[in-house]
């Protein structure tokens, strides 16, 4: 029993990763044209009806929405919603592979957060695996040389996020199921969105100055033809990205499924090259096989852990 659980919750977490690399993807490729908040907005609607019609009949009806802990539910909306907005800001200013990378320091915040937050037990293996991901985003950022540029905090700001969003998951999952979990972030997005939109969404605030803060501020517009399908894509890799992430989390310990989503490294490296003809520095790809061997040191760790219990 215990050992199916463990499984169905590792394929959860990787389905929630493909999901959320196609959500990056038609994130990045809409930044150029228009605003953050917009997308969101778009893309929360969509995850919305697939929520209303699709996964709630599926999983348990609509009772679902009713919970006895909405500030808990109203806090992980908001840290899943900055987590987002400082990723998706990278990504409109960086190649997705060097963001995705930075952003997977996230499953070794999860573990000492873990540890710290939730009483679980992390290794000395898995602690030298912590930092060998950590020098690996080292690598990938280059603090202190002219390669560095502050845009690449952004994703390292977006795990601390996630992580902190993690915590709040296992702390809930006994009472809370995973729709329960995805519909209030889906809702939290919604109106968090809609609120900066009607205050900022004139583009007032958009001076030009760069990427990052051009899509943050950006004028709302209406979009074009070829945006329709890549705002579908963000309505559905968030939804269902979400429901998985929420659901692997609910069955397996945090510092085991973290390393899991590690699927979307090449994933994005994939997306990267087809979708924007991108490729990796050579000294990115030196972070990413550090940050992508601690992941898989981590998952043998637990694997052996498990084996001897």
């Amino acid at each position: 029993m215990i050992r199916s659980t463990a499984l169905l919750g590792a394929l959860c977490a990787i389905g929630a990763s493909a999901a959320f690399t196609v959500n990056d993807m038609a994130v990045k490729y809409l930044s150029d044209d228009m605003a953050l908040h917009q997308v969101i907005v778009f893309r929360s609607l969509v995850a919305v009806a697939i929520m209303l019609f699709l996964i709630m009949p599926l999983t348990g009806g609509f009772g679902q929405i009713r919970t006895r802990r909405p500030v808990i539910h109203f806090m992980r909306g908001l840290m899943v919603l900055a987590a987002n907005m400082c990723f998706f800001m990278a990504l409109a200013a960086m190649p997705i592979a060097e963001a995705t990378a930075i952003f997977f320091f996230s499953p070794m915040v999860i573990a000492v957060f873990s540890v710290v937050f939730l009483g679980e037990t992390v290794g000395p293996w898995r602690w030298g695996a912590i930092f060998i991901g950590f020098a690996g985003v080292l690598i990938i950022i280059q603090p202190g040389t002219s390669a560095f540029s502050p845009v690449s905090l952004l994703p390292l700001m977006a795990a601390v996020f996630y992580a902190a969003l993690h915590m709040m998951t296992r702390a809930i999952r006994l009472t809370e199921s995973a729709a329960t979990m995805g519909w209030y972030i889906q809702i939290t997005f919604l109106g968090a969105s809609v609120a900066v939109g009607l205050s900022i969404g004139d583009g007032r605030f958009d001076t030009g100055t760069g990427e990052s803060l051009s899509f943050l501020t950006r004028a709302w517009v209406w979009p074009a033809a070829e945006s329709w399908p890549f705002l579908a894509l963000t309505g559905l890799g968030s939804a269902f990205g979400g429901l998985l992430i929420s659901q692997a989390y609910r069955l397996c310990e945090a510092a085991m499924v973290a390393p899991l989503e590690y699927i979307a490294m090449p994933m994005a490296i994939l997306w990267g090259f087809l979708v924007f003809g991108e490729w990796p520095e050579p000294v990115s790809w030196l972070g990413m096989a550090l940050i992508l061997g601690s992941g898989l040191l981590m998952i043998w760790r637990e694997t052996t852990a498990r084996t001897r219990a």
